[in-house]
């Protein structure tokens, strides 16, 4: 059984029409569904606006789908409110980019971190609490004289294994991780992914892993689903998308990302013609910006194919 199980996830934003009458609707995320295995991280990659970290908001229903199921540990929690809701969220917690602004600036340490668990602990009394709370920042490597400590008097690293222990101090199985390091030096990265690496070990935690940066990803990730314009495109394990990328925007991708050396580029060389006619409104999103795009393409449906190296392209490389 899946840890989690996402089928037929969709999410529209409307925009405009106070003033100029017009009402534009943009399609977030569409018809995405992919599962997650306890103890396996999904990487989900894309550029700014493919739907990636709309994506982790829905999963953690903190922005409502248009239509869709959620399945968390054999349970359908799309349609879950209130209480329900609340008890079913300590089985998924969620990690931040930017960990400052997700955390309270007036509430010390000690009180962020535990919060969690006066609503899914509250048996635990207020040493109790403070003595669960030392021990998961010791496990993210603080120690104990932070606990009084305010957000500001942090570096962003430090504040990102903050964000890491608030998380996991009500033992959830899945961590929702929205780009965790994109905002930290590049040293601190590394510090932060070893450090969700051993936790996952640990801990026997699945992660959603929603990054831009490919290098990150194959570094974590187990598999890697690959988004655009709200669509998946391609989906299979990391190994396989990187060695062998079958949707054209997929190696447009891996393409882009810095290299050591041009001979580490795919196709020996060969680059993508990348346009700026945008995103298709019917059909292969990104037939116009393809350079294998055929007639067809129009009229394709934009749906991944069976396997475990999926793809959504009527012309896989």
């Amino acid at each position: 059984m899946s840890l989690l199980k996402v089928e037929g996830l969709s999410k529209s934003f409307a925009s405009g029409g106070m003033w100029s009458g017009v009402r534009r609707i943009t399609h977030a995320v569409n018809n995405v569904s992919f599962e997650l295995a306890k103890g396996e991280t999904l990487a989900i990659v894309g550029e700014s606006g493919s739907g990636k970290s709309t994506t982790a908001r829905l999963v953690m229903r903190l922005i409502e789908a248009d239509q869709g199921r959620i399945s968390l540990l054999g349970e359908d929690v799309s349609g879950l409110k209130g209480k329900a809701l609340r008890k079913k969220r300590r089985h998924m917690q969620m990690v931040f980019q930017d960990p400052f602004a997700s955390l309270n600036p007036r509430m010390k340490i000690v009180d962020s971190v535990g919060e969690g668990l006066r609503v899914h602990a509250p048996e635990l009394n207020g040493s109790q609490r403070r003595q669960k709370v030392t021990d998961i920042l010791a496990q993210c490597g603080m120690d104990e004289s932070v606990l009084e400590r305010y957000p500001h008097q942090f570096s962003g690293g430090q504040r990102q294994r903050i964000g890491i222990a608030r998380a996991l101090a009500v033992s959830p199985e899945l961590l929702v991780l929205d780009e965790p390091v994109s905002a930290l030096d590049v040293s601190v990265q590394a510090q932060i992914l070893n450090l969700l690496g051993e936790l996952q070990k640990e801990h026997q935690l699945a992660y959603l892993f929603i990054s831009h940066d490919l290098s990150v990803v194959r570094h974590v990730a187990d598999r890697v689903a690959v988004m655009f314009a709200g669509f998946i495109v391609e989906q299979g394990t990391v190994e396989d998308v990187y060695a062998h990328p079958r949707h054209p925007y997929t190696r447009e991708l891996l393409a882009a990302r810095p290299v050591e050396h041009p001979s580490q580029r795919h196709a020996e060389g060969e680059e993508i013609v990348r346009s700026d006619e945008g995103v298709a409104e019917s059909g292969c999103a990104f037939r116009l910006r393809c350079p294998f795009a055929q007639a067809d393409c129009a009229g394709f449906d934009a749906r991944l194919s069976d396997g475990e190296h999926k793809v959504a392209c009527l012309h896989p490389l």
